[in-house]
């Protein structure tokens, strides 16, 4: 109980067949092709990417997996990912290529599934066993209450020594540690419980308490698995950001231009990127002219322009133009991995955050062990020496002390709050986010697809001229720059055809020109044109005329943003702004929103730092971001939150994943997560109560062992009728 735990509390995910994970898993071979695609949401995205990739020569398969929002195409090796790339985006699906030897395979999964098949055998085993208890509790005597006993042996202790291993390998290694955890007690009680029945039945005792043993077994591996299925989705961010990097670079060579494993790449290399891939090293531009896409290391929502000796670091994306970049950092020492440290130094730090629980397990571990000597000594000198009577409520006392009730206080209120979370759209991940949310008292967004939609969307549209418009469509069609995508797709929604252009040229860096008539005309940069540039995001048309006009973009507040905002302020929660887009940009946000308190121009180790002045004043940080940007950050908060939308390794950064549109599900889930940590302190009173009232007719020997254990059963199912009681108090909360 005392590891931090993370899982998928999404029922369909818990459903999904094994054999299809067996299938997807087999997948992943040589020569198969792995995307990343953060905009799919729903089976139309999955049908629209399978269907336009089984329409690419070379493509034999391809499965999309939609909760990791992926896709593996097999291939054979007769493609390259920029291909699939290409086609993907043509269709309004951008996608990442991912490198699947840098994934591990989730150990989460075949656990729980062992947990589950565990339990459901302890269980059969229990009711069999109880079915033979009820004839020798209806008074079965001498040869007759033997077979029984015998017979309930059979079945009880092949189920308890396999059944029961998770719990005897922990308590081992702890041992062998030199200190006492949870599964300590919980051990020594089904180990003695079991001995003592078959110590009985040799002897032809009146008693035996198999059922009892099989009972511990059974509540037991309940709470374990509770908490064990939260680790379904424990995916470590540093691996998503590694695998993040190119696999293969074009390297340049004195024979030409070679394709090669990146961990052949190494400082003073020459690589040649493409337009439309992904940087793949740190490095000095050498040769070219294009504008790299920053977004996903910086937020900026604005390519920028760059040209010989800009450096670039791993994780840009090229767009317009080809360019010949000299290595400084490659692989493990790129700008890239140095993020993925970053966050696994703060994920390390979060794992050991102390929840309830552990915080209890300190104190009730040695607590149980001192109580149950104490009983088998003092009933051992009061009998005479009588040592199988002393044993036997030793037994009892360590039985009824089980920590049943505290081993499902924290999962079983944690699995109500999760369902419950759900239904609202937010998915939790982490085993102790709930106590960690409860804790906040300060929260930070990011901007660009957070509090925004992350689309920019062009505007003042209707402001030119019919001509004008069929003239920019033209132009745009016939870029790869993002502005110019948006407003070729702004205006082909409103039914506007394409002017006919000759001499189409684009000029990386700058944008694109042709002629018109016969005369010049382009859209691009307003340095380029000759125009001034405006505090905005905005791109230019040159006309026919010569005229330069400005295009303004906007990047749309999400519907309910401003009054997420209001509700935590009026909650007494401070807000903070941090992006990594240009100061106007964030401040004409920040006013939108309400937030006093922003900063700009912030990149991932900024972010990080920011959150850490915020621990150090005392803060406990709830981090809202969906960028590569905010995986430090994300991480290193106190609890953290993406939308469903975001880059993976965000998701999988994040504590929390808010799977709608709706961010006031935020607002709503630090209600639930104050009456969960409510349900929890609940829950340990009545374990405390339980124990306070039953341990001292243990210790006087009037509870035998069997009675224990229907004691303990009783204490378990109190504390998670307790733990359903969640959905209302988290409404009253919330009200």
């Amino acid at each position: 109980m005392a590891d931090t735990a993370s899982f998928s509390a999404c029922p369909a995910c818990d459903a999904a067949p094994i054999a299809k994970q067996i299938a997807e898993n087999r997948m992943h071979q040589q020569g198969d092709i792995l995307l990343s695609l953060p905009t799919i949401h729903c089976a139309g995205c999955i049908s629209a990417v399978e269907r336009k990739l089984l329409t690419i020569p070379g493509v034999t398969s391809a499965r999309v997996n939609l909760s990791l929002k992926r896709v593996v195409a097999e291939t054979g090796g007769a493609l390259e990912a920029a291909d699939l790339v290409e086609a993907l985006e043509a269709i309004g699906y951008p996608a990442h290529e991912l490198d699947s030897t840098a994934l591990s395979s989730s150990a989460a999964d075949k656990a729980a599934r062992a947990l589950l098949f565990r339990l459901g055998i302890s269980g059969f085993a229990m009711m069999n066993v109880m079915l033979l208890s009820v004839a020798v509790w209806s008074g079965a005597e001498a040869a007759t209450r033997d077979l029984f006993h015998w017979i309930s042996a059979m079945i009880a202790l092949p189920v308890i020594i396999w059944a029961a291993q998770p719990f005897f390998k922990n308590a081992w290694t702890a041992l062998r540690a030199g200190h006492l955890n949870m599964d300590v007690p919980i051990s020594l009680a089904i180990f003695l419980a079991g001995g003592m029945s078959l110590f009985e039945t040799i002897n032809g005792g009146e008693e035996a308490y198999f059922d009892a043993a099989l009972s511990l077994t059974f509540f037991l591996l309940a709470g374990r698995y509770l908490d064990q299925r939260t680790r379904r989705a424990a995916r470590s961010a540093a691996e998503e950001l590694t695998a993040l990097e190119v696999p293969r670079v074009v390297q340049l060579t004195e024979d030409g231009e070679a394709t090669v494993p990146l961990a052949q790449i190494a400082a003073g290399d020459m690589v040649l990127v493409r337009p439309g891939a992904r940087v793949p090293v740190d490095g000095i531009v050498t040769k070219g002219d294009s504008e790299v896409d920053r977004a996903l290391l910086t937020g900026e929502t604005l390519p920028v322009a760059i040209g010989v000796e800009t450096i670039v670091s791993a994780g840009e994306i090229n767009l317009t133009g080809p360019l010949e970049i000299r290595v400084t950092a490659a692989g493990r020492d790129s700008s890239l991995s140095r993020m993925a440290d970053l966050v696994t130094i703060a994920e390390g730090a979060k794992n050991r955050y102390s929840s309830l629980a552990d915080k209890a397990a300190q104190i009730y571990a040695p607590g149980v062990h001192t109580l149950a000597f104490l009983a088998f000594i003092g009933w051992l000198w009061a009998s005479g020496g009588d040592i199988r009577f002393a044993l036997n409520i030793a037994v009892a006392v360590l039985i009824i002390t089980c920590p049943c009730a505290l081993g499902l206080a924290v999962p079983a209120v944690v699995t109500a709050a999760s369902g419950n979370l759900f239904r609202k759209g937010l998915l939790v991940k982490n085993a102790t986010a709930l106590e960690r949310l409860a804790e906040v008292d300060f929260v930070v967004f990011d901007k660009t697809g957070t509090l925004t939609d992350g689309d920019v969307v062009p505007g003042a549209l209707d402001d030119l001229s019919m001509q004008n418009q069929r003239l920019a469509l033209a132009l745009a069609q016939n870029s790869g720059h993002p502005l110019a995508r948006a407003l070729a797709q702004a205006l082909q929604l409103r039914g506007i055809s394409p002017a006919t252009l000759t001499d189409i040229r684009e000029v990386p860096g700058k944008g694109v020109q042709a002629k018109l008539n016969g005369t010049d005309v382009a859209l691009g940069r307003a340095e380029w044109l000759g125009a001034e540039a405006g505090q905005g995001t905005a791109t230019f048309l040159q006309c026919e005329n010569g005229k330069v006009l400005e295009i303004p973009f906007e990047d749309h507040l999400r519907a309910d943003a401003i009054d997420t905002i209001a509700a935590l302020k009026s909650s007494g929660l401070p807000v903070m702004l941090l992006s990594g887009d240009n100061d106007a940009a964030v401040a004409q946000a920040a006013e939108a929103l309400g937030i006093d308190q922003f900063h700009a121009r912030m990149r991932p180790e900024d972010k990080a730092a920011k959150l850490k002045d915020l621990a150090d004043q005392g803060h406990h940080v709830l981090m809202v971001g969906d960028g590569l940007n905010d995986t430090v950050a994300l991480a290193s908060a106190h609890v953290s939150v993406s939308p469903a939308s975001a880059l993976d390794a965000a998701r999988v950064a994040s504590d929390i994943v808010l799977l709608g549109n709706r961010l006031g599900a935020i607002s709503d889930a630090r209600a639930i997560a104050r009456s969960a940590r409510r349900r929890i302190l609940e829950n340990f009173a009545i374990a405390a109560g339980y124990n306070a009232i039953s341990v001292p007719i243990a210790l006087m020997g009037f509870a035998s062992p069997l009675a224990a254990a229907l004691a303990m059963s009783t204490s378990s199912i109190l504390v998670s009728l307790n733990a359903l009681r969640l959905r209302g108090a988290a409404q009253e909360e919330a009200q």
